[in-house]
């Protein structure tokens, strides 16, 4: 399989590409992988409208030589974008079944790391995150599941049963933001074919 030269990164709910791990991955790149072009886009709170940016972006992309990341939401859109694309996607603690735990966040919320901005979810982004759990999952997906028994807002059970057609590294600890996962970047480097 030929290199990875293109690498999207998808933030999840109320994040942004300010987000740590974002911020950690850019900084890794521009200084490991700087021929490797990184796109981590601002996603709106729309599933749709995200996925419609997101095709948008990467229209152009070489499909055999792209990968993507994805943390909680972002997680989940790039598992069914991996599939759709054809090409590799590390998930970082990634979200099973969204439409369910982001019921109780309807309504306007400030951004994590800008809590002067705010987005706002919609009932009807529910519908859409529902619409999309429906598909058909990939019989076998190019997925690495990075997944923390600590994980504070997602049950870990449920993305290792969602998870396991594909590849899981499963850490005993942990938290939701998952920021320390550099002792196992060379198998995540691998997985992406960046090396």
């Amino acid at each position: 399989m030929p290199r990875t030269t293109h690498l999207l990164y998808l933030h999840g709910f109320r994040s942004s590409p300010q987000s740590a791990k974002a911020q950690k991955m850019a900084a890794r790149m521009r200084t490991q992988y700087p021929h490797v072009h990184w796109c981590c886009p601002a996603l709106p709170a729309s599933p749709q409208q995200a996925l419609k940016e997101v095709m948008a972006l990467v229209a152009d992309w070489p499909r055999e030589r792209m990968a993507i990341m994805g943390s909680s939401l972002g997680g989940f859109y790039a598992v069914g974008l991996s599939a759709q694309l054809n090409c590799p996607a590390v998930l970082i603690n990634p979200a099973v079944f969204p439409s369910r735990d982001l019921a109780r966040y309807i309504g306007e919320h400030p951004a994590w790391h800008d809590p002067s901005q705010k987005i706002f979810f919609k009932a009807a982004y529910v519908a859409e995150l529902a619409e999309l759990e429906a598909q058909p999952q990939s019989a076998c997906p190019q997925t690495l599941a990075l997944i923390a028994k600590g994980d504070e807002v997602l049950d870990w059970r449920e993305m290792l049963a969602r998870h396991q057609a594909g590849q899981v590294r499963l850490f005993e600890g942990g938290d939701h933001a998952l920021v320390n996962f550099d002792e196992d970047w060379p198998e995540i480097s691998q997985f992406l074919r960046l090396d």
